[in-house]
């Protein structure tokens, strides 16, 4: 006689003398409770809430089911979760702790889940400048650079004496007939070339560009607008401006020299030769070389935090419009995760563990989600192996919220 077999059960090896069964029929249960304290850490810097607000939503109050605000989280959130794919958000859309971050447990319509699925988080990545028909969500795109280095500034209680700024330039790789799209010879392959500038851990500006240019276009434009602001809340901060030799012009040198700005770049052919306007008095050359120039290799592992971690170069959409888009979505995803590596983790083991390593040992933990009339209970793993660094996290997460 044959056995009976249920397709949602599945088998697995007998322990003990009993049979091992699976089934996807848990009811409330997630797999990243560790997301309450991204929740918490974008309580206190409000990114989604100021991210949001570089979006204007022309649409009809009276058929909008997902608020502007709870899309832009679910994005955000999403990917510092290792969700890059807007289709993992048909299933992530009734995650119970994701409603708890926006903040909506049940949606007012029967038909509806609590957050968006893929094809309403589509309309937002599809955003344009202005609010047509068909797009009736449209994205300041000033507005959103303008909040990285806004979340700079705020991240310090007090103007430091002096910053370096990092530059450089990366490959992105094209597997499609994306907008934008040329073949470069260096990287071999067809690519965009996207210019990063961080400040240490910072990131300051993310901009998506096509290949067809020179490593350094662009570059005097993205540095004055961040040093502008910069020196707008800081006046009387030192700035250094350090790269290597793919940015060594004599453009951004002359405006470096017109602005008050101090750079050390790269010389092209000779990987030990430097240019610098920092004078000898200053600082001998070894030391220069060595501890000042050599350190920009350190912003590589950032860039690879992006990429690898954060799915930065998850730019398979049509237009370069939308792919900048998801560029910036990744990039605040690692904005979020360091502000909780800086804030809440700064006295533990993961003080400077990257994006990946943090997400898996502290934002992925298994959960049975309780909901009464009163509260929303979170019942952890008891076996959690970061159970004190999460405690410590939300001690000072709360504090610094306060």
């Amino acid at each position: 006689m044959p056995t009976e077999c249920n397709p949602e059960l599945f088998d697995f090896a007998r322990a003990d003398g009993r049979a091992v069964v699976a089934s996807f029929d848990g009811g409330a249960i997630t797999s990243d409770a560790g997301a309450l304290l991204l929740g918490a850490t974008d309580r206190v810097l409000g990114l989604t809430r100021r991210l949001a607000a570089c979006f204007k939503d022309s649409r009809d109050p009276a058929y909008t089911e997902h608020a502007l605000e709870t899309l832009v989280m679910q994005r955000v959130v999403g990917i510092a979760l290792g969700y890059e794919d807007l289709n993992d958000h048909d299933q992530l859309r009734h995650d119970p702790v994701l409603a708890t971050l926006a903040g909506k447990l049940a949606a007012t319509r029967e038909d509806c889940a609590p957050l968006a699925g893929k094809s309403t988080l589509n309309r937002l990545e599809l955003s344009r400048d202005e609010p047509t028909r068909y797009a009736r969500i449209a994205a300041d795109s000033a507005a959103i650079e303008a909040l990285f280095v806004d979340l700079f500034l705020d991240a310090h209680a007090k103007a430091p004496a002096q910053i370096t700024l990092d530059l450089d330039a990366t490959d992105d790789p094209l597997h499609g007939e994306q907008e934008g799209r040329f073949f470069h010879g260096y990287y071999d392959c067809y690519c965009y070339l996207p210019l990063y500038i961080f400040c240490g851990r910072h990131l300051l500006a993310a901009k998506l560009r096509r290949s067809n240019i020179d490593g350094a276009a662009g570059a005097v434009e993205e540095v004055a607008r961040i040093v502008s602001q910069i020196r707008a809340r800081w006046p009387r901060v030192r700035i250094l401006l350090r790269a290597d030799s793919g940015f060594c012009r004599e453009e951004l040198m002359a405006w470096c020299e017109a602005k008050r700005v101090d750079y050390v770049f790269g010389l092209a052919r000779n990987p030990r030769f430097i240019v610098t306007s920092l004078p000898a008095a200053e600082i001998d050359a070894r030391r220069l070389y060595e501890r000042v120039y050599c350190a920009r290799g350190e912003m590589e592992n950032r860039i690879k935090e992006c990429q690898l971690d954060l799915f930065a170069d998850r730019t398979s959409a049509a237009t370069m419009r939308a792919n900048q888009l998801r560029l910036w979505f990744a990039s605040f995803a690692y904005v979020l995760l360091c502000a909780l590596r800086r804030i809440g983790l700064a006295f533990t083991q993961f003080a400077r563990a990257s994006c990946g390593s943090i997400r898996l040992k502290l934002l992925k933990i298994g959960a049975l989600v309780k909901i009464s009339v009163r509260r929303i209970h979170v019942a952890m793993a008891s076996a959690c192996p970061s159970q004190h660094e999460f405690a410590l996290a939300h001690a000072l997460l709360r504090r610094a919220g306060a």
